[in-house]
């Protein structure tokens, strides 16, 4: 995969459904709306996770603590092209009757980012452009604010992601890779509402996504655990001012759906 320009993600929330809502929105994404995207050419890939209860006792800011569901889908060039064809299946399936606009669906966050760098473990034996393809048991989600995107502070605080923080966990038993995402712009769509009237800053957010191919649980807790022994080392830890430029939005295990399964 020649790595893309922008990515989309999606955090869903379901605020107070019951089963029956929840079924009923895993099948018209994963029976409808997702294959017809994966359909258009300009899309690499899509995928989504689950954060189901037992998954929440991570880091979430208000905004963000009732996150149900994560999707994310890759475009390729010519990217106007591809955005714009799935712009059209928004609205095309709207006239349908058939979405996005779904009773109950709350979107928290709506927004294209740009891919920064991927990172493959060795055990994986395969490139970081292969690892949205991979099959996967999850993800460890972290969505963060740097209010001074360009500082010397967070430029500090990226470095040490890229050559201390990311490498150290590729090591650990169940991480297969990870990618990280720089904030582009929020989606504005005529058939949603908003998600959020935030005035983000370009690259004012990241997302990191550690790929899992064990019980995500289980490799969540070894990735805080190291994430914490690395952050606080005397010689690779972070500096006072490296540490404070971040403010972590959603820190979180997903779980892949397994369609019916998982219903």
């Amino acid at each position: 995969m020649t790595v893309p320009p922008l990515v989309f993600f999606s955090f869903v929330t379901l605020e107070g459904a019951g089963p029956a809502e929840h079924r009923a929105y895993n099948e018209w994404h994963q029976l409808d709306h997702r294959p017809e995207n994966l359909a258009l050419p300009g899309v690499l890939w899509g995928d989504r996770w689950a954060r189901p209860a037992d998954y929440r006792d991570g880091v979430a800011s208000a905004e963000h603590a009732a996150t149900d569901y994560v999707a994310m889908y890759w475009f390729k060039d010519p990217i106007e092209q591809s955005l714009r064809e799935w712009s059209d299946l928004g609205s095309d399936s709207f006239q349908w009757g058939r979405g996005p606009l779904i009773p109950g669906v709350q979107r928290k966050l709506l927004s294209f980012f740009r891919p920064v760098k991927g990172y493959a473990a060795p055990s994986a034996l395969v490139s970081p452009d292969v690892l949205p393809y991979r099959p996967n048991r999850g993800l460890h989600l972290t969505l963060s604010r740097h209010a001074e995107p360009h500082s010397g502070a967070t430029h500090e605080h990226y470095a040490w992601q890229d050559r201390t923080l990311i490498p150290g966990l590729l090591d650990l038993d169940g991480v297969a890779g990870a990618w990280t995402f720089s904030f582009a712009y929020h989606q504005s769509h005529p058939s949603l509402p908003l998600a959020t009237e935030t005035p983000d800053a370009a690259e004012s957010l990241r997302i990191r996504l550690v790929y899992l191919e064990d019980e995500p649980l289980d490799v969540s807790a070894a990735i805080l655990k190291r994430t914490a022994e690395l952050a606080g080392d005397r010689e690779v830890g972070l500096s006072p001012e490296a540490a404070a430029s971040e403010e972590v939005l959603l820190s979180t295990p997903l779980r892949t759906i397994v369609p019916w399964q998982d219903w």
